[in-house]
């Protein structure tokens, strides 16, 4: 645990003096880290796609993104106010050696220019007026750069939208037609039921909730009365997002792990306050406000800390392994996001109100849009997403771990790989990893066909052009099924991982005839062969491949498979906690699997049936 972790872990998060306390504790530790004319945020040496400069630049404006609720809800940072007012006076002054340069099409620094709009739009009287005019001259000029340049047709439509909206609040020049442009496109994403994807064909993960639905919502506060029509319609799908949204998290308040970005951390409930913040009355403020705390609650007692109270990057602790190409060491400021209800006053129904735990919630979520079946299981508080996969790649750093494991938990958490070399550098939990017999495995990256019919999931994929693969899932808790029927031209080693089991506490092994479970102090994790395997093993993954477990093994199924067409059935177990009366067999009590006129015949727990042709 960092030094300075602990401070902010004791912090009871109840009101929103814990919440402002929370704020300043996270950027205190910052100060010293700005540069001398304090444009720039120098937290690390760590390299991203883009230059240092320009990474400096992102961690001096993601800090924006809690100042100005801070202050808008009459809060009070003087010290961190004024390296702020001084470092938009150096950064935006183009004889300063601190200015933020001339930006470039696509550039970063059009991401964070807009958390300057927003800053602009909501607290103008701290952040511009204090300004000489030849400084706020210089903030304009910079920002305006944004109109000159395109951005990636994806949740960044939106920047220039914010951009816009503080230039607009300010009684400066402009480019409306540029915001409506960009407004217009953004519908083209909109999926149905408050999801979007982010762009055309792209995934429906976290940046529907932290970047599209969070920028729609302070679209429809700040632009209320400009523009009734679409401000209600931004708060009406984002109530429906919610009814969805709310099944990703437990009652402790963790959320899933599931997709890129990850190192943004607490960024994950930004909606909730968001919600309350343009007050959108899809869930009772009491519902919102434990969703919210709770969730931060959880974050600040994980190891996110340096010792100097730096936020590092990672997920559960520090982990460069999971990271993405453009997470520099100021990236993970972006969680500063979660402070908007900062913005909102004492007497907010938001902040009046108790703090209620998760409505009694089913415990099942089919939601079409990201392709995702959600279950729950409330005795051991328990969460996962079983997935399909999907039609497209992003390309970004371990897609296929990201994107295209057949199931997420909540707990358990997910692992990317550490190199290209065998299965415990894959660490290749909750995957199908597929191998010519040199140990270099593929797996599932992106799907010909996929559906969901209730809890049963289903893909088709190629990791060859002469390998088909057809999987079905069952989901459940604790036990779920694959099958993966699997027509193949070559020769494979075959590997089937279960669930990532955290290595705390000593660990207890169970072994059957092609079935291995293993238990630490954390939870229980196993696989059991129905069909098509020949042994199992505890798999010892590299440490850093887990999100939230440093250390982890992986249950794991092995077959080798002959050219023709094979049929491999898996039951795959996890909880955490103690996991009372578990056994390598417990399946059974849930699925049969029969052979019937050449076809293999699956029943789930609740009448749900897949056929399988042999």
């Amino acid at each position: 645990m960092g030094l300075k972790q602990h401070a902010i872990a004791a912090n009871p998060l109840r009101s929103k003096a814990d919440l402002a306390l929370a704020f300043e504790q996270l950027t205190k530790p910052l100060i010293p880290y700005y540069s001398e004319g304090k444009a720039l945020l120098q937290l690390g040496v760590t390299g991203s796609s883009y230059a240092p400069e320009v990474a400096q630049m992102e961690g001096f404006s993601r800090v924006m993104w809690g100042l100005a609720p801070l202050l808008a809800g009459d809060g009070l940072n003087d010290e961190l106010l004024a390296v702020c007012l001084e470092g938009i006076t150096n950064g935006t002054d183009p004889e300063h050696p601190e200015y933020w340069g001339q930006v470039n099409d696509y550039d970063q620094r059009l991401v964070e220019m807009a958390a300057l709009g927003f800053a602009l739009a909501l607290v103008p009287e701290q952040i511009w007026e204090p300004l000489s005019i030849k400084a706020q001259q210089n903030f304009y000029n910079w920002l305006n750069q944004i109109n000159e340049h395109p951005v990636y047709d994806c949740n960044w439509l939106f920047f220039h939208v914010l951009v816009n909206i503080g230039f607009y609040k300010r009684g400066l020049s402009y480019d409306a037609e540029q915001m409506e442009t960009n407004l217009k496109r953004v519908e083209d994403f909109y999926l149905g039921e408050g999801w979007y994807a982010d762009g055309i064909g792209g995934h429906s993960d976290y940046y529907v909730p932290f970047a599209i639905q969070y920028y729609a919502l302070l679209y429809s506060k700040l632009m209320a009365e400009e523009d009734p029509e679409r401000a209600a319609r931004f708060k009406q799908r984002a109530g429906q997002f919610a009814g969805q949204f709310i099944h990703w998290f437990a009652e402790d308040g963790r959320a899933l792990p599931y997709g890129r970005s990850m190192a943004y951390r607490f960024s994950q409930g930004a909606l909730w306050g968001a919600l309350a913040y343009a007050d959108v009355d899809a869930l009772p403020p009491g519902v919102l406000k434990g969703l919210f705390l709770r969730h931060l609650r959880w974050w600040f007692r994980q190891s996110i800390f340096a010792s100097d109270g730096v936020m590092t990057i990672g997920y559960a602790y520090p982990n460069l392994v999971m990271a993405e190409n453009y997470n520099a060491p100021g990236s993970v400021y972006w969680a500063m996001k979660a402070f908007l209800p900062l913005a909102l006053s004492e007497d907010h129904p938001f902040w009046q109100a108790e703090e209620l735990p998760l409505p009694e919630l089913p415990a099942l979520s089919a939601q079409q849009a990201p392709h995702l079946v959600f279950c729950r299981q409330a005795a051991s508080d328990h969460v996962a997403a079983f997935n399909t996969g999907h039609l497209a790649t992003n390309e970004h750093t371990h897609t296929s771990a990201k994107y295209e494991k057949f199931v997420y938990s909540a707990s358990f958490g997910f692992s990317v790989p550490r190199a290209e070399w065998g299965l415990s550098q894959g660490a290749f939990d909750n995957m199908l990893a597929l191998s010519e017999g040199d140990n270099i495995y593929r797996v599932r990256r992106r799907n010909e066909e996929t559906s969901i019919d209730g809890r049963v999931l289903t893909s088709r994929w190629k990791p060859w052009r002469d390998v088909e693969i057809t999987t079905y899932l069952l989901a459940g808790l604790p036990w779920h099924l694959r099958i993966h029927r699997i027509e193949t031209a070559r020769e494979l080693d075959a590997a089937e991982g279960g669930f990532a089991l955290p290595l705390a506490g000593s660990l207890q092994l169970q072994e059957q005839d092609g079935a291995v479970s293993g238990q630490s102090g954390f939870g229980v994790c196993g696989i059991a062969a129905i069909r098509g395997y020949d042994s199992a093993e505890l798999v010892g993954a590299q440490a850093n491949t887990n999100l939230i477990h440093p250390r982890t093994v992986i249950p794991t199924l092995r077959a080798k498979l002959a050219p023709g067409v094979h049929v491999l059935v898996s039951a795959v177990y996890g909880e955490p906690g103690a996991a009372e009366g578990f056994a390598l067999d417990g399946w059974q009590a849930h699925y049969s699997v029969k052979e019937e006129a050449g076809l293999l015949v699956v029943f789930g727990p609740v009448g749900e049936v897949v056929k399988v042709e042999l």
